[in-house]
């Protein structure tokens, strides 16, 4: 998401490079792109207005620092503007007092508010005890739904009896259900409609008023656009929300409801899915969302990624090979299962500031299937020659081909990039400097450095 926004950001900037002081016309004429690329990322218009007059006042007349061009000035004013409208940090959720704490999830249907829901029970699972309850008596295959990823994630579920039709009963089940079993956290799955109607609305505010609720979170579809907007602020009309998650903020989407559903309902955004899986949900932190937009990477994100890698063990199985001054294919697995872990590998290349402008290279050159490949492919091989792979001659080839779906060739390539990986590792643990994995490894371009 965001791709052709942060592409023309990028090229509004590079216009001003050379200046010594910014003009008013070079000010207009980046702002008009700006304001261009605002309105086809779906940002509401008058969100764009206020947005755009608020940049032309800082920029205007100002004198370039010495240290900086003019492009990268206005690129930070944008990037604080930017910021500013979404935020300006991150809300988190509201524990109360006195357990437990009570989520209503609503949303229309589509949204991925039952997905959503068991998210964030997973998220709180580690400091917590969550329950999710199922309240969508109209569709029998949400209760489902609901029941099979809570099982997965191995999250306390509730749902209604056999033939129950009182969503106030199953509420109330719910609650008595969590104070014998110490649920300290209840997630409300509330029914959904397809737009929104007077029935949809007054069983909501039946439910908000017989708890009351400690968190009324609104799941909206980021790929509707404008569309998102409209109905967070029709929400908060009859419920009064308190926070809101963005879903599918990782498609292709222009992404206007990130940039302006706060600006216009004055509701904070809490939380951001990106991905099907229930571990796909992050914290919206509108700053790095601002600098993802821009083209500044997400430090702080890829920084979070690799703890979490480090925190698996792998990595320390990797500094004990340094250590050691031996590679072998294991290693090498090793690493290819600790990079998985940290998520879709586009996603992780967007993370890393300035790889957007690097000619020839695009998070499109990162194709996933090859690393499953790799994986396969040693996965295949005999302990022996996973630490000996000089014994993998021929006849070896062919089996371990057969064995992971893969071709001969396939193998062939991975063996003469693994040698290529081990003379350098070499050196990685006698200089302590890092060192690129393998053009072509993962079918793109110029590798990685560790």
């Amino acid at each position: 998401m965001f791709d052709s926004l942060r592409e023309r950001f990028e090229a509004v900037f590079d216009k001003l490079k050379g200046r010594g002081k910014l003009a008013e016309s070079d000010v207009e004429a980046a702002l008009r792109e700006v304001r261009r690329g605002l309105l086809e990322a779906d940002v509401d218009y008058k969100v764009v207005k206020t947005l755009v007059e608020s940049i032309k006042v800082r920029a205007v007349g100002r004198d370039v620092l010495d240290s900086i061009t003019p492009g990268q000035q206005v690129s930070a004013i944008v990037y604080e503007e930017l910021a500013a409208l979404m935020g300006p940090d991150p809300v988190p959720l509201t524990i109360a007092s006195k357990p437990p704490s009570v989520y209503l999830m609503a949303g229309l249907q589509g949204s991925g508010k039952t997905t959503t829901a068991v998210k964030i029970a997973r998220r709180l699972a580690g400091s917590h005890s969550p329950l999710v309850v199922a309240c969508d008596l109209r569709r029998p295959a949400a209760v489902e739904q609901l029941r099979v990823l809570a099982a997965q994630s191995k999250i306390a579920f509730y749902g209604p009896s056999e033939g129950e039709k009182d969503v106030l009963s199953v509420v109330r089940g719910a609650l008595a259900h969590a104070s014998n079993r110490l649920n300290d956290v209840i997630l409300l799955d509330t029914a959904g409609r397809l737009h929104m109607d007077e029935e949809l609305m007054d069983e909501l505010s039946a439910i908000k008023e017989l708890l009351p609720p400690t968190e009324v979170l609104l799941v909206v579809d980021s790929m509707t656009g404008q569309e998102a907007v409209k109905v967070a602020s029709a929400f908060h009309e009859k419920l009064t929300l308190t926070g809101v998650v963005l879903t599918k903020l990782d498609g292709d989407a222009r992404g206007g409801a990130a940039l302006a559903i706060r600006q216009v309902t004055g509701v904070p955004v809490k939380f951001a899915g990106v991905g099907e899986a229930t571990d796909a949900l992050e914290v919206f932190d509108p700053r790095r969302m601002a600098q993802r937009i821009m083209g500044m990477g997400d430090v702080m994100g890829l920084a979070e990624k690799i703890r979490e890698m480090a925190d698996s063990g792998g990595a320390d199985k990797i500094a004990d090979s340094i250590k050691s001054k031996k590679f072998t294919l294991e290693e090498l697995l090793v690493q290819f299962e600790q990079i998985e872990k940290m998520g879709p590998l586009g996603k992780i290349f967007d993370m890393i500031p300035g790889m957007s402008k690097m000619k020839g290279v695009s998070s499109d050159d990162l194709d996933p299937s090859r690393l499953r490949q790799s994986k396969a492919i040693i996965q295949s091989m005999t302990r022996a020659e996973r630490r000996d792979p000089a014994i993998i001659k021929g006849s070896r080839r062919r089996r371990i081909a057969q064995g992971s779906g893969t071709s001969v060739q396939m193998v062939n390539q991975l063996l003469a990039q693994y040698e290529q990986m081990r003379k350098l590792w070499k050196q990685f643990g006698k200089q302590g400097k890092g060192f690129r994995l393998p053009k072509g490894l993962f079918g793109g371009g110029g590798g990685f450095r560790f």
